[in-house]
């Protein structure tokens, strides 16, 4: 009995042990009429092994390409789109670009610094102070989230003016405005859940009520 690990290394595993086989049968062929009907056919296989990739742009191709990769690109035959070349198959790809902005305060992150750059600018008027106070109210979150405490609105102000280079400024109509926001936001919920310990409720007392009956 031999066991697969003693087999040789498959290139694509995904396809199984059994496709790798139908793959190696088929260089074996020598009438090239026939090889090329076993392709085909492995092809149609390995196709029907993902169903959902049916409708994928260039699946056909791919499955070309995968069963050049499993001959060792040593299947000659007529295939129908040109395969990937044999050296270009370890190429490494191009290196992503990764940005090295500096953050003056990590806990904030680099969004919250482009959206302040965006609000300073923004013409004076509603747009800008509801912009703000969305800042502002995400910058208080932030902080408590990392730092576990609570943060006063002095700190807030601070660190709006030394973000935005002292060209935003936490106004008492902004603190008003952030209030609002978090009403807005936050007390429909709290509605909703007294709305619904409040039909719980009444249907408890409906159901003592029809327990007395009986």
């Amino acid at each position: 009995m031999q066991y697969n690990t003693q087999q040789k290394k498959m290139p694509l595993p995904e396809y199984g042990r059994s496709i790798q086989n139908m793959v190696d049968y088929a260089l074996t062929i020598e009438d090239r009429a026939e090889r090329q009907r076993c392709a085909n056919t492995i092809i149609n296989i390995m196709g029907g092994m993902f169903p959902h990739l049916r409708d994928v742009p260039d699946f056909k191709h791919k499955l070309w390409d995968h069963l050049a990769i499993m001959s060792d690109f040593k299947l000659d035959i007529d295939y129908p789109y040109e395969i990937i070349r044999k050296d270009n198959l370890n190429t490494a790809p191009n290196p992503v670009p990764y940005p090295y902005t500096k953050i003056r305060y990590r806990h904030y992150g680099r969004t919250l610094e482009v959206l302040i750059e965006k609000a300073c600018e923004l013409p004076e008027g509603d747009e800008k102070n509801n912009l703000v106070a969305l800042i502002c109210n995400h910058m208080k979150k932030d902080y408590m989230t990392w730092n576990k405490d609570t943060v006063e609105d002095n700190k807030i102000a601070d660190d709006l003016a030394e973000l935005s280079g002292g060209r935003l400024q936490l106004t008492p109509e902004l603190l008003k405005l952030m209030k609002e926001r978090i009403d807005i936001y936050y007390r429909p919920r709290v509605q909703g859940a007294n709305r619904n310990n409040n039909r719980g409720n009444n249907f408890n007392i409906n159901r003592k009520k029809f327990q007395s009956k009986d």
